[in-house]
């Protein structure tokens, strides 16, 4: 049963959009790829039609497609028109939206192109574009470091008259080593202060919310803690397969292209100590406070508290799919995982003791990225002589896709003459209360970057702790023997092991009450926590 948190007639206002940014030129490598057409582009867009580019604001795309200016205007034209992120697309928006892009084609691996950007962005500075610089490196991380030492070659990483900032897409390195040697380079030619390494989880609204949630409510902050909460459980599912991007999967796997940096960064925000002030370097280090209170795992705390799964063929959605060893560009032999699930504990005072469990995948039932604080049940022995013998634990879920919002699950006595609990959800939705979700993430994080904010941005010492911490991971993997792959279904919710890797009696209570996994079937708000 759930019921709804109504916000008071007087605060439900339109979302004001925040001010302009500064005039910029940001210059997008890959602009031919999809991230480009689905998220960038969108999110650029939108910032236009609500006046938050400045009139000097431009793009210039690269990428290894050749085609004209007027070509690339036509292909992003399309894309945005049908991408879900647009709001209010309209032709006579477009046409003003759409003179400020332009594109260069060319190999990024070439030595001689990087004199060729150099060339183009003298030329539309003498044309009037603005003196400041924001480079979009959205490319594979292999690519990256050498994108950043062509900008250095060519002299275009430093502006005489304006700032000039860097955007590197995740993941940031392969393992703990490739990140040290990538942030060097980086730090050779960029000032941290001027390096946005981005992660969208961290611009969707209910990210943002829980610091407020956390701190901004007394009824909440006291009892964040082991006294109180029992365990947290972080899901991100997906019912996709990897489509079109087995290449790129079969480089990454599940444990890099989600936990390495999307769900570390929800059970930071979820763990992480009051920062002293909302300020960028203040909550990156509570943090990296956090990352390093999680101990790297020996090869035997792998094998007990890891899970991998990939999926096979089978039937999603009504229609056949294949499964991940028969996807494009994918080994017939592949032991890359689609799924992970992972037991993780935060040494220290506040955590001690409270396992935090993470599991993402891809072919799963449903989409959804939550976070579920599962709290101590209270002592029973008040009901131990009524019909209903055990209460339920109360659960707050932080919902970040796709429905925003928070939800608090606690029991309440149904109606009639004996005592009988029922578990009821109070839940708010960002969409009902303020008529809209949001903006979406790479709108509130491409506004940051061009106005200097790197709060919701990972810092260099951040990116190496998480790597720290998932590096000893893939290395005791590589030890140790590979699950019999395929060992899921599409449209379960995934491997069994997962199930027995949480299901376990953690504090030794008579009653044997387990952990679970909220069903990823169950669309419910209503059902009974596990």
């Amino acid at each position: 049963m759930s019921a709804v948190i109504e916000v008071n007639p007087q605060e439900q206002l339109s979302l004001e959009p925040p001010s302009a940014g500064d005039s910029c030129l940001l210059i997008i490598f890959g602009a031919s790829g999809d991230l480009t057409r689905r998220k960038l582009m969108p999110g650029l867009y939108n910032l236009a039609c609500v006046g938050c580019m400045n009139p000097r604001f431009e793009v210039l795309g690269v990428g290894r497609t050749p085609m004209t200016s007027e070509e690339f205007r036509s292909r992003l034209r399309e894309s945005t028109s049908k991408a879900g992120d647009t709001r209010d697309f309209s032709d006579s928006h477009w046409r003003e939206f759409e003179g400020r892009l332009h594109y260069l084609a060319g190999d990024v691996n070439a030595d001689q192109f990087y004199a060729l950007l150099a060339g183009r962005l003298d030329e539309m500075q003498r044309g009037g574009s603005s003196l400041n610089r924001l480079f979009y490196v959205s490319t594979p991380a292999s690519v990256a470091g050498p994108i950043v030492e062509g900008l250095a070659r060519a002299g275009v990483n430093r502006s005489a008259n304006g700032w000039t900032r860097i955007i590197l897409e995740k993941p940031f390195g392969h393992d703990l080593n490739s990140a040290l040697q990538l942030n060097e380079v980086v730090h050779k030619v960029f000032d941290e202060r001027d390096i946005y390494r981005i992660d969208h989880y961290l611009g969707k609204e209910t990210v943002q919310n829980i610091l407020v949630f956390r701190f901004g409510n007394s009824l909440f902050e006291p009892v964040w803690n082991r006294n109180y909460i029992d365990h947290v459980e972080i899901t991100a599912a997906e019912t996709v397969g990897v489509e079109s991007r087995g290449s790129f999967y079969e480089e990454t796997g599940a444990l890099r292209d989600m936990v390495a940096n999307h769900l570390l960064q929800l059970l930071a925000l979820t763990a992480m100590e009051p920062p002293i002030a909302f300020d960028a370097d203040s909550v990156r280090e509570q943090k990296v406070q956090v990352f390093r209170s999680i101990r790297p795992m020996t090869v035997d705390e792998v094998a007990q508290r890891t899970v991998r799964g990939q999926y096979g063929p089978g039937q999603a959605g009504g229609k056949p799919v294949p499964g991940y060893r028969e996807e494009r560009d994918v080994p017939a032999n592949s032991v890359t995982e689609t799924y992970v699930a992972v037991e993780f504990h935060v040494h220290n005072w506040r955590w001690a003791g409270v396992p935090f469990y993470i599991r993402t995948g891809k072919r799963l039932p449903r989409q959804v990225s939550e976070i579920r604080v599962h709290f101590k049940r209270t002592p029973q022995a008040l009901f131990a002589s009524t019909p209903y013998e055990q209460l339920g634990p109360n659960v707050i879920t932080l919902r970040i896709q796709p429905d925003d919002g928070i939800s608090i699950a606690f029991d309440v006595k149904r109606p009639g003459n004996q005592i009988r609990a029922l578990t009821v959800d109070a839940n708010f939705s960002y969409e009902s209360a303020f008529g809209s979700k949001g903006p979406p993430a790479y709108e509130t994080l491409l506004l940051d970057s061009i106005r200097g904010d790197p709060t919701l941005f990972t810092r260099r010492d951040e990116v190496e702790a998480e790597w720290r911490i998932i590096t000893p991971i893939e290395e005791a993997w590589a030890k140790l023997p590979a699950p019999a792959f395929p060992n899921y279904a599409p449209g379960s919710d995934g491997p069994g092991d997962a199930d027995a890797l949480i299901r376990s009696n953690r504090h030794g209570d008579p009653r044997g009450d387990r952990h679970s996994w909220r069903p990823l079937a169950d669309t419910s708000a209503a059902k009974r926590p596990g």
